[in-house]
């Protein structure tokens, strides 16, 4: 059996009712579980990016992307590897303000992980830690063995290719390209 690694799937659509509920199923058909998800408008305008990220095994990963891009309102699907990526995640922590006084040193947190402070009240205490999985979450267990943590929350992953240009635009430009000489020999 083959070994399972995390792929990024990248899908690149027009802001469409029902598309994120339409690619879930083409996941949950495989018995893939989502492990992370992020959508946000892309680079190029009118244009969405879904990020997600699955542990499984080339062939089937391969098979998901195909049946994403047979969708009518997808306009490109593609999977990558963690090393043809630039990827980041956040995350934040809220932490009782006395706990945090309690403990002491905050100066030594914050130079450790280089985490920001976003808001501080007679009560709470939030932080923001941008980063690698592994390095928000080993923020969140020195946090909750040593203080507690009262929320916690990590977005998706966010990633770009370490390309030079959005893959989406290269095909864009191709199929520009095409139709230019279409339209060239009809004349």
């Amino acid at each position: 059996m083959e070994e399972k690694t995390l792929y990024t799937v990248t899908i690149f659509s027009e802001n469409r009712v029902g598309l994120l509920n339409q690619i879930s199923i083409i996941f949950n058909r495989r018995q893939l579980n989502i492990e992370t998800l992020s959508v946000s408008p892309s680079a190029l305008e009118g244009i969405h990016k879904f990020t997600i990220t699955t542990y499984t095994d080339l062939d089937t990963i391969q098979k998901v992307v195909k049946q994403i891009d047979k969708r009518v309102d997808i306009l490109k699907a593609y999977y990558n590897t963690d090393s043809e990526l630039v990827y980041q995640e956040i995350a934040l922590y809220k932490i009782a303000t006395d706990a945090l006084i309690e403990k002491g040193s905050v100066e030594n947190l914050i130079r450790k992980y280089n985490i920001r402070i976003l808001e501080m009240t007679d009560t709470c205490v939030v932080f923001e830690k941008t980063g690698l999985y592994d390095e928000t979450q080993q923020l969140f267990e020195e946090l909750s063995k040593t203080v507690g943590v009262l929320q916690f929350i990590r977005s998706g992953r966010v990633a770009i290719t370490r390309s030079k240009v959005e893959r989406l635009s290269d095909m864009l430009a191709t199929i520009e390209e095409t139709m230019s000489h279409k339209k060239n020999r009809k004349k």
